[in-house]
């Protein structure tokens, strides 16, 4: 694979701590879910990598599909829960809603993104994925 973009970032502290891009153009202080402490938790950080990522696949396939796709909107629920065997595994819901399609190619549309998005790559057969459609 011929690498066109990379970026790396550096954790401190776990889920209590800090994470940063090494370039220092973002930051986040990080707490628990539900804790009632100030900070982003790793699964919201997903979430939006995640929705951002998809939603421009989405707009590069209706382009190239020569779809008249006029807006969307895509949001992404990440779940995290505990397995058989005491490991953690994550869930993902994509829920996009489209307008100037109707539902069939809203779907087709969704369902090739889904195979040209780069989370949808690393995440695939890893992780339940749900995906829902809604053209407007």
């Amino acid at each position: 694979m011929k690498i066109f973009y990379q970026t790396q970032a550096t954790a401190t502290g776990g889920r209590t701590g800090r994470t940063a891009l090494d370039d220092g153009s973002l930051a986040f202080d990080l707490a628990l879910p539900n804790s009632g402490q100030q900070g982003a938790n790793p699964e919201q950080l997903f979430a939006m990598g995640y929705a951002a990522c998809f939603d421009s696949a989405l707009n590069l396939t209706a382009q190239q599909m020569k779809l008249p796709l006029s807006h969307s909107q895509t949001s992404v629920q990440i779940g995290i829960g505990q397995v058989l065997g005491g490991a953690y595994q994550l869930t993902a819901k994509i829920s996009v809603t489209t307008q100037g399609l109707s539902q069939e190619q809203a779907e087709s549309l969704v369902e090739k993104a889904h195979q040209v998005c780069p989370y949808s790559n690393a995440v695939r057969g890893n992780i339940e994925v749900e995906l829902v459609t809604l053209a407007k």
